[in-house]
C-alpha cells in the first residue's frame, strides 16, 4: 500500500484552515455564544486563546493521524468522496450525538453544536475524500 504523504499533510492543513474559517466568520458568534465563551471577561478569553496552542498542535496531530488512517484505503479513488460521507454519516455523526445529547445544554443549544460540528465534519471529509481521491 502506497500512502501519499503530501495529499496527507496537505488535507490537515486544509482542515485546520476550514475549522478557523468555519468557527471563524462563519459560526464564530453562534459557537461562542453556545459554548459561553462570549460572555467570558476579556482576560478570560486571551488566557483561553493563549492555551489554545497547544491544544490546535494537539488537533492537528490528530488530524494528520486521521487522514493518514483514511489514506490507506482511499488514496487514488474515484469513489473516496462518497466514501468519505460514507464514513462521517456512519462513524462521526452518531459518535458527535452521543457526544452532545448527554449535556446540561439547552434541547436548543444541543441542536446548534450538533449541526455546527457535524457541518464542519462533513466540509472536512468531503475535503479529504476530493484530495486522496484525486491525489495518487
Amino acid at each position: 500500500m502506497i500512502i501519499n504523504y503530501l495529499a496527507v499533510v496537505s488535507a490537515a492543513i486544509l482542515a485546520m484552515a476550514a475549522g478557523f474559517v468555519w468557527y471563524g466568520p462563519l459560526f464564530g458568534k453562534t459557537w461562542l455564544k453556545i459554548t459561553g465563551m462570549s460572555s467570558m471577561s476579556e482576560e478570560a478569553q486571551k488566557k483561553m486563546k493563549k492555551d489554545s496552542n497547544q491544544l490546535f498542535a494537539i488537533q492537528f496531530v490528530l488530524t494528520l493521524f486521521q487522514v493518514w488512517v483514511l489514506a490507506r484505503s482511499f488514496t487514488g479513488s474515484p469513489d473516496a468522496p462518497q466514501n468519505m460521507v460514507w464514513i462521517w454519516a456512519a462513524i462521526v455523526i452518531p459518535t458527535l450525538a452521543s457526544a452532545v445529547m448527554f449535556t446540561g445544554d439547552s434541547t436548543k443549544v444541543k441542536w446548534v453544536k450538533f449541526l455546527v460540528q457535524g457541518g464542519y465534519q462533513l466540509v472536512i471529509f468531503v475535503l479529504f475524500g476530493l484530495i486522496l481521491g484525486m491525489w495518487k
